[in-house]
């Protein structure tokens, strides 16, 4: 660790909000410092990627470990480092992978959940599209789903 390390950020500090490591820095707080200036290295503005690339590949890890918080923390960092709903959805992807369905699975999870919570920006509103007369098919109406019929009775 180098010497002279200068005090960092509070938003660098715990750039992805776990209350319990500002809970267990407490307990500790020259290793809760080691820990930020760790973070600081790894994930921080300095080093050839970009943090939303550095993001994206934590939040690959962490949907492989099945680590849902984890993955939407992340995910929330690299939004504020400039990556869109796209490219996060592209992330859980590639990291569906080496990690299987359930890097997929949380990865899709955490996406819906920021969705959700309204992270992402409302997709622009487009004009309504034309409708020819006499070529559309009108939507079903909707209704309550009937359940289905097993046995003799639903033979006939």
């Amino acid at each position: 660790m180098p010497a002279n390390t200068t005090s960092q950020p509070e938003n660098l500090r715990n750039p992805y909000g776990y209350s319990e490591m500002d809970w267990a820095a407490q307990l500790d707080p020259a290793y809760a410092a080691a820990r930020d200036e760790v973070r600081r290295l790894s994930v921080g503005e300095d080093g050839a990627l970009t943090v939303k690339v550095k993001e994206f590949v934590v939040l690959g890890i962490l949907a492989s470990r099945g680590l849902q918080y984890g993955v939407e923390a992340h995910m929330r960092r690299a939004l504020a480092h400039g990556a869109t709903k796209e490219e996060l959805f592209e992330a859980i992807k590639a990291a569906a992978v080496p990690g299987g369905g359930v890097a997929y699975s949380v990865g899709v999870r955490a996406l819906q959940a920021l969705e959700q919570d309204g992270a992402f920006a409302p997709a622009p509103s487009s004009a309504p599209a034309q409708r020819q007369r006499g070529t559309a098919t009108p939507p079903p109406s909707p209704r309550a789903p009937t359940p289905r019929r097993r046995g003799k009775a639903a033979a006939r």
